[in-house]
């Protein structure tokens, strides 16, 4: 763990409401989807559920828990595929979902089989489907002809930061055949390292020296050269979990992320159209 930092952020953050407007104001420009779906995928415990609860705590500005998530042992909590959306008011979500699977682990009979989750890229998993480590995905819950509403238009990894030498070679190997499946239907990838605050002391004490920490510019660039990812598809977050009320400097990153994740997915499906 490093404390050292940059004079300058690495990375300025644009401000909130900038960021803010940008997600109030996102309509998809592609007539077939109703909503812009963004998948996350990770390593068990990287806090893919915890991220959408987060998003949602921004987006509502008071602290969800839409996602649960769970804070002890190793293996993924989430069990089903499931959606989540993100009301804008009283009488409208807003137009993009995420979509949170079971948790990537070393062991073959553990974790997300490899091949539900590229069906799932496709739109061949149906909502609430129940994973079952060590058995592909079969009749009733498999989705024959899926829609590009069915379909993933981004790509999220998630990883916690400070971890990347730390990862396992058989979970890296599964994180770049789904890069690898995905970069072949072309949908757009990003990853998010979480858990930043643990990560750096200099960022526990202020979230505003995220984009400060040499640690966590060597951790971003260690997870580029692991994943295949350029630098500047990977975002730092801390995720909401011990807080009662959301703050800007907790907001910030997560709303500049969540900004990328809707620019790369709306890039993609508007090469659908040309």
């Amino acid at each position: 763990m490093g404390g050292a930092l940059f004079s300058q952020p690495w990375r300025p953050l644009p401000k909130n409401n900038e960021n803010l407007n940008f997600v109030n104001s996102y309509q998809p420009q592609n007539n077939e989807i109703s909503s812009l779906r963004i998948l996350l995928h990770g390593p068990a415990g990287a806090g893919k559920s915890s991220f959408i609860s987060s998003v949602d705590s921004v987006l509502q500005g008071r602290i969800s828990g839409r996602a649960l998530s769970d804070t002890i042992g190793g293996k993924s909590f989430t069990q089903i595929y499931k959606t989540f959306r993100f009301r804008k008011n009283a009488n409208h979500f807003h137009p993009f979902i995420m979509t949170d699977i079971m948790g990537l682990e070393k062991n073959e009979r553990n974790g997300v089989p490899l091949e539900d989750l590229k069906l799932a890229l496709k739109g061949h998993v149906k909502e609430g489907y129940k994973f079952i480590p060590g058995q592909q995905i079969s009749d009733p819950s498999y989705n024959s002809s899926p829609t590009l509403d069915d379909r993933v238009h981004v790509l999220v990894c998630v990883f916690p930061a400070g971890s990347a030498s730390l990862i396992s070679d058989e979970v890296v190997k599964k994180m770049r055949e789904v890069r690898l499946a995905a970069s072949e239907m072309g949908i757009p990838q990003l990853a998010i390292l979480t858990k930043v605050d643990e990560a750096c002391p200099n960022v526990k004490q202020s979230l505003k020296n995220i984009y400060k920490s040499k640690y966590l510019k060597e951790q971003a660039e260690k997870f580029s050269m692991l994943l295949g990812l350029p630098l500047n598809c990977i975002f730092l977050v801390k995720n909401y979990e011990s807080e009662l009320t959301t703050t800007e400097d907790v907001n910030a990153p997560i709303l500049y992320a969540l900004r990328q994740m809707i620019t790369f997915g709306e890039d993609f499906l508007n090469d659908l159209n040309s």
